[in-house]
């Protein structure tokens, strides 16, 4: 059967005259194969723009990607940084303790406070606690006073830099280890024969419970912690339960 031509008529929508055009039959496939291959290529068009708004998604999760892990690198660095110190700072304790025998932390001691005697073995065996807790004078802001709680102060507080060595009054064995939100980072020894003394405040406890000190052993690291508005040592001595003043038993170096 032979094929038709075919019609176009183009109606204006402004009230123009009407158009018509007649295809010629022999025209027809070819403008059935120009409309099949159009829209061959706006299913192409379509499918590629789909694709390159995919890219562009994609790179845009990649690049909120590459920010976060640049802001984790920041972070990195500042936590190694921090390490760094962390290290620097357990290297210096590390000095302070020495090394023993096989890998055993050596006892650390310093010489006495300035105008003070020598150790000697009778010396560090010591428990009564008579040495003053500090390698340093120091200067002592309040003393021990008397009367009722809570405006009875306990003890003595000296006044010396952050980071200052603290050390045990007389040999004995650590009691308690704690931080309280009135003394900060404390530790109580316990010398026997009744005596006990607290040392208060610290920034850094180099002992842990059930651990034997000697007399003028490095114990601790002095600071402002707990209730205190500067650096200081409160130091405690307790006979029989009951507070006595330090002074009494120890004494600033001259």
């Amino acid at each position: 059967m032979a094929e038709e031509d075919g019609t176009v008529i183009y109606v204006p929508g402004n009230g123009a005259e009407t158009r018509t055009w007649v295809i010629p039959a022999r025209r027809m496939p070819w403008i059935r194969r120009g409309l099949k291959g159009g829209a061959v290529l706006l299913v192409l068009f379509v499918m590629s723009w789909a694709y390159f708004a995919m890219r562009s998604l994609h790179i845009d999760r990649l690049e909120t990607r590459i920010r976060e892990l640049e802001e984790d690198a920041e972070q990195v660095e500042v936590l190694r940084a921090t390490l760094e110190q962390l290290e620097s700072r357990y290297a210096q304790i590390r000095a302070l303790f020495g090394s023993g025998v096989d890998g055993i932390a050596s006892e650390v001691w310093l010489p006495p406070p300035a105008g003070g005697a020598s150790r000697s073995d009778d010396d560090q065996d010591s428990t009564e606690p008579t040495a003053w807790p500090l390698t340093q004078r120091g200067f002592v802001t309040r003393t021990l006073l008397e009367g009722e709680a809570p405006d009875r102060h306990p003890g003595l507080d000296i006044a010396v830099p952050a980071d200052s060595y603290i050390r045990a009054a007389g040999a004995g064995v650590v009691q308690e280890v704690g931080d309280d939100p009135v003394y900060g980072r404390y530790l109580v020894i316990d010398h026997g024969n009744g005596y006990r003394t607290r040392y208060a405040h610290a920034n850094l406890l180099l002992m842990t419970e059930g651990t034997a000190v000697r007399r003028r052993e490095i114990i601790a690291l002095s600071g402002s912690t707990g209730r205190s508005s500067a650096p200081h040592l409160h130091f405690e001595v307790h006979l029989d339960g009951q507070p006595v003043d330090p002074l009494t038993l120890v004494q600033p170096p001259a």
